[in-house]
C-alpha cells in the first residue's frame, strides 16, 4: 500500500487531543479550590479575568515569572512529580512578596513530547496546592504536548504570577538603614536552586542516580527535628511558601520591615545586594544559623568550599528579613508564631568604598 494514501491523524503525528482534555477535566476541580472572590472567569477560556481586590486605594501590580530548572532532571530519575509543582509555585509568589505584594493569580506551562495524564495531574496536583498555600488563585495555563521535542517522560514547567501591593506600601529597600538588623527565615532544603552542581555531588557519589540508591542515605529531616528522612525526599523536599506568615508580619508591623530578600539562584552573596541602597553592606554571622544535613552531606562529598556554598545556595536561609533594631524580638516572634524558623542572623552597616555588599564571616 502507498503510505501517501494512508490518512493520518494528530494521534499518529504524536498529540492525543483526547488526553488532553482528560487533563483539563481532572485539572479543573484542583483549580476551583484555589479560586479568590476577584476572580471572574478561570480555566476554560481564552483569558483568564481577575478584578483587584476591594478597598485599595492606590493598587500597584507586581509580576514575576520562574521556573523549576535542572531540579526536573532528578523528579524524572526518581519518578517524583508531586512536589515540582509547588517550587513553580513558590520560586514566582516568593519573588514578588518581596515587594510586598499579595499574589492574586498563577497561570502555568507545562510543556512535554508525549502527554502522561498521571504524570501531568501528579505536577499541577501540586501546582494547586502551592496555590492554595499561598491564597493564590489558579486561573489559567497551557498544557502544550510536542512530539520531538522532549523525550518520552520528560516535561518542562514555567509559571507566572502576578500580585497587588498599595503604591505606599511597596518594599524598595529603600528604608534599609546601618544597623538595621538581618532575620532569616529557615528554608526547607535546596528549594529550585543550585541543582546543576546537587546532580553532579550525587553522580560522584553514587554513579547512577536511583530512588533505590538515593534511599539508602538518611539524615536529618530539618537542624535539632530529631528527625530523619531519606536523602531522595530531602533533595526532593518543596521550595517553603513563606507568603502568608510574611504577609501577616506586614500587617503586624506596618513600615517595620524594610526590606525582603529571596534566596534564590546566585545564594546569599548576591541575592541580599538586590534590596540594599548601594551606600551600604550586610555581615552575617555564619554560626548564627544550622547548615541543614543534606547540604553539609552534599558539601562534604563534593568538597565545594564554602564561599561556594552561599554563592549557589541558600544554606538553609530561604528569605531574609531587614528591620530595624529596636522591633527585630518583635518581628521575629510574629513569624515565629505563624510557623517559621527565625534567626537573627547579621546586621546592616556602612559600606566602605569597593567592597562587598555581602560579608559572611
Amino acid at each position: 500500500m502507498n503510505s501517501k494514501s494512508t490518512s493520518l491523524t494528530y494521534r499518529d503525528a504524536g498529540v492525543d487531543i483526547d488526553a488532553g482534555d482528560a487533563l483539563v477535566d481532572r485539572i479543573k476541580p484542583l483549580a476551583r479550590r484555589t479560586m479568590r472572590p476577584e476572580v471572574l472567569a478561570g480555566i476554560g477560556g481564552f483569558g483568564a479575568l481577575c478584578g483587584l481586590p476591594k478597598g485599595m486605594v492606590d493598587p500597584i501590580l507586581v509580576s514575576g515569572t520562574d521556573g523549576v530548572g535542572t531540579k526536573l532532571r532528578l523528579a524524572f530519575g526518581l519518578d517524583r512529580h508531586e512536589t515540582v509543582g509547588i517550587d513553580l509555585v513558590a520560586m514566582s509568589v516568593n519573588d514578588i512578596l518581596v515587594q510586598g505584594a499579595e499574589p492574586l493569580f498563577f497561570l502555568d506551562y507545562f510543556a512535554c513530547g508525549r502527554l502522561s495524564i498521571d504524570t501531568a495531574t501528579a505536577v499541577v496536583s501540586g501546582i494547586a496546592s502551592g496555590c492554595e498555600a499561598s491564597g493564590c488563585a489558579l486561573i489559567g495555563g497551557e498544557t502544550a504536548e510536542m512530539p520531538g521535542m522532549y523525550p518520552d517522560g520528560e516535561y518542562d514547567l514555567a509559571g507566572f504570577a502576578v500580585g497587588v501591593v498599595e503604591r505606599a506600601q511597596i518594599l524598595d529597600g529603600r528604608k534599609v538603614a546601618a544597623d538595621d538588623v538581618v532575620l532569616g527565615l529557615a528554608s526547607s532544603g535546596f528549594h529550585s536552586n543550585g541543582y546543576s552542581l546537587v546532580r553532579a555531588v550525587l553522580a560522584r557519589h553514587f554513579g547512577e542516580i536511583t530512588r533505590a540508591a538515593l534511599s539508602s542515605v538518611a539524615l536529618e529531616s530539618s537542624p535539632g527535628s530529631g528527625l530523619t528522612a531519606t536523602l531522595d525526599d530531602l533533595v526532593m523536599a518543596p521550595t517553603r511558601l513563606y507568603v502568608k506568615p510574611v504577609l501577616s508580619a506586614l500587617r503586624a508591623h506596618p513600615g517595620q520591615i524594610h526590606a525582603l530578600a529571596h534566596i534564590t539562584g546566585g545564594g546569599l552573596i548576591g541575592n541580599i545586594p538586590r534590596v540594599l541602597p548601594a551606600h551600604l553592606m550586610v555581615r552575617l554571622d555564619a554560626g548564627a544559623w544550622p547548615l541543614p544535613a543534606v547540604m553539609s552531606f552534599i558539601q562534604s562529598e563534593g568538597q565545594i568550599a564554602g564561599d561556594e556554598m552561599h554563592r549557589v545556595f541558600n544554606c538553609g536561609i530561604g528569605m531574609v528579613v531587614v528591620v530595624p533594631k529596636e522591633a527585630a524580638e518583635a518581628v521575629a516572634a510574629s513569624l515565629t508564631a505563624a510557623g517559621e524558623r527565625v534567626y537573627r542572623i547579621g546586621e546592616v552597616l556602612a559600606r566602605p568604598i569597593n567592597s562587598a555588599q555581602t560579608v559572611i564571616s
